[in-house]
């Protein structure tokens, strides 16, 4: 059986301790998997890892090289959107490869759904997680799991979860990129979806905005559920006179056209599940907690 080929690119930021991405790719060796790195510390570009023909370069041999099965980011920080009209995601999504990130690499899944409807996965990155000086195994074993298959279940709990039991296209990510493609071709038209979503230091209000863009835009009537993953990093201020997320969660759940479920571990925390984008999922959820059960997703069996 062939053993599974990870390439590392940098679509987004440069690794912040480049000693780091040497353990990282020794790991994984140990591990019997054949890393291609097509990250160069050294042509790093400003807050970039490199200039945009080079990132868009990496994307570019990491899709074409036979022995890669998993395309994995380096980091995110800021950079894909700079990149999405060079993208040929037709060349992404025929490549076979399955796409690995988050956060900024949110963009990439947009665009490679909605181009073709090509299903990656919002999940590890290297520079934090296979290269921590401490991997977090839930993370790390998390990710093996989903990509060995055939279905993968993610599950939480939550105050004030509703009951539900909804299938649909499960989708999403980091709100801010989700917002940022709004108006562009590189968001797709999910139906029936059940739409996940976190992000970092954005205050409630913040959230509440773009969500309710999102319904102004008439994206979440066509939504099965919402199910939110960590936002934390904000800071209140006494302006917000008792306004916080708890506040604020509570106005959309009397507001939006779809159900809200919380307690999702995703986002910017180290302890974190995998979710394949455009997986067909179904959700359950009681007082109890909650269940997304997800299927029809690429996979890879390692040798």
């Amino acid at each position: 059986m062939q053993r599974l080929g990870i390439a590392l690119v940098a679509p987004g930021g440069y690794a912040p301790e480049p000693e780091a991405v040497r353990r990282g790719i020794a790991r994984l060796e140990s591990q019997g998997i054949l890393v291609h790195n097509y990250y160069e510390h050294d042509k790093r570009h400003l807050r970039f890892g490199g200039t945009d023909e080079d990132r868009l370069a990496q994307l570019n041999a990491a899709a074409a090289d036979p022995d890669v099965q998993l395309v994995v980011a380096l980091r995110g920080q800021y950079g894909m959107t700079r990149l999405l009209p060079h993208i040929d995601f037709d060349r992404m999504a025929d490549s076979g490869k399955i796409f690995v990130g988050y956060s900024d690499i949110t963009a990439f899944h947009m665009g490679l759904y909605a181009r073709r409807a090509a299903i990656s996965y919002a999940g590890p990155m290297f520079a934090g997680d296979f290269c921590a000086a401490e991997p977090v195994d839930f993370t790390l074993d998390d990710f093996w799991r989903c990509l060995a298959g055939p279905t993968h279940t993610v599950q939480g709990q939550g105050a004030g979860n509703p009951a539900l039991d909804v299938h649909g296209t499960v989708w999403g990510g980091n709100l801010a990129m989700i917002m940022s493609l709004m108006g562009t071709p590189y968001l797709p038209r999910v139906d029936g979806g059940i739409l996940f979503l976190e992000d970092i230091a954005e205050h409630p209000y913040r959230v509440e905005r773009m969500l309710l863009q999102l319904m102004q835009a008439g994206v979440l009537a066509r939504q099965r559920a919402i199910v939110l993953g960590d936002f934390s990093g904000y800071r209140l201020a006494p302006a917000d006179n008792g306004y916080d997320f708890e506040q604020m969660l509570a106005y959309l759940r009397a507001t939006l056209p779809c159900p809200i479920v919380t307690g999702l571990e995703f986002g910017h925390i180290p302890r974190r599940v995998t979710i394949p984008f455009g997986a067909q999922g179904r959700l359950v959820s009681d007082e109890a907690g909650w269940r997304l059960s997800m299927s029809h997703y690429p996979t890879v069996r390692q040798g």
